[in-house]
């Protein structure tokens, strides 16, 4: 396995750290520390620079929060500083995700760059097309994934690819910042995709499984035969626990692809169609509605970006009867309103 070296100045390097910089502040130029570093940012630059070369950076204390997610779910959000800890992690990761990318298989999505949410999407849809091996689903997730990560156990898994001793120190630093991998850090994901990737390949390559997919800590499986998947959960089972500590849901399920509908990355698949996740759906008719209300007091992009985000997912499903239920609260003709007073073309010209 080929390890890589002399990695640590591209780091450091000052067009690295502007990159970072641009890429870390995207949907963030209303933040007080993102306007403060913009005012004089050959300062911060610098300072960033200085940390990294002197090995004097640490992590900054952990604000922790408490969010719903739209499942329902409510999990610990750890955040951290803009400066200099997102500036830093973006830099780092600038340099290392090439690296740990070609490390993971296929089908796995989070946080990944040209293979997002939709990427799976399709590719479930496409697997869904051999319908006589995929009659069953083997449905999991792990408990408390992102806590019970070893931080010993993720150092070594980084180890297997990085050899530059200042980035392993950088890197265990930040590691070490908390037990555990905090939920929030721009390094999280990351983090999560390397520590189940083995697991991930024992999976396809071992036990030949055609059609895997991952997604943090959510795990699809298909197959013809509903027997083997009870079978190959108990070995997964067994083998997160033995080698990474984890421990598989005890709502985890075997079931019939055709009337039970796999739902995975927002959507409900079945071999012949897909749906938005019920939760999404009711979601985007709320945000519809109080648009609808308070249309006259809403900014043109932030109107715009919010249906159209929507009108996104809505696109790789058939959800023909949902856009027809808000279409009564003349969601399109407020769009079009909005994109006059911002004064760009309608983005719903030529769509039907």
């Amino acid at each position: 396995m080929k390890r890589y070296g002399y990695l640590y100045e591209k780091i450091y390097a000052m067009d690295n750290i502007q990159r970072a910089h641009k890429n870390a502040r995207k949907g963030k130029r209303h933040y007080r520390e993102v306007k403060r570093i913009n005012a004089d940012p050959e300062k911060y630059f610098e300072e960033i620079q200085c940390m990294l070369k002197n090995h004097t950076y640490r992590t900054s204390k952990y604000v922790r929060i408490t969010k719903k997610t739209r499942s329902g779910k409510v999990r610990e959000i750890c955040k951290l500083p803009y400066y200099p800890d997102r500036i830093v992690h973006h830099a780092i990761m600038q340099v290392l995700e090439p690296i740990w990318q070609k490390s993971l298989i296929r089908d796995t999505y989070a946080a990944i760059k040209n293979r997002g949410i939709h990427d799976g999407v399709e590719r479930i849809k496409k697997a869904l097309r051999d319908k006589e091996n995929t009659t069953y689903c083997l449905k999991f997730d792990i408990r408390k994934y992102y806590p019970s990560i070893r931080n010993e156990t993720l150092k070594q898994i980084i180890r297997n690819k990085i050899k530059d001793t200042e980035v392993l120190m950088l890197l265990d630093e930040i590691i070490d910042s908390v037990k555990g991998v905090p939920i929030g850090n721009y390094l999280s994901q990351y983090f999560g995709n390397l520590y189940l990737s083995d697991f991930d390949h024992w999976a396809k390559e071992s036990l030949g499984l055609r059609y895997y997919f991952r997604y943090c800590d959510d795990v699809v499986i298909l197959h013809n035969d509903k027997k083997y998947l009870h079978d190959i959960k108990e070995m997964m089972a067994k083998r997160l626990l033995g080698t990474r500590g984890l421990v598989i849901k005890s709502n985890w399920q075997v079931f019939p692809v055709e009337s039970r509908g796999i739902d995975f990355l927002g959507y409900v698949f079945y071999h012949n169609y897909v749906l938005l996740r019920k939760s999404i759906a009711l979601l985007f008719k709320q945000k519809v509605r109080r648009l609808q209300e308070r249309w006259e007091y809403v900014s043109s992009v932030h109107a715009i970006s919010m249906i159209m985000s929507y009108l996104g997912w809505c696109k790789y499903a058939n959800s023909n009867n949902l856009i027809r239920s808000i279409i009564r609260y003349n969601i399109f003709w407020i769009i079009k309103q909005k994109s006059v007073e911002a004064g760009i073309r309608n983005p719903l010209q030529g769509r039907s």
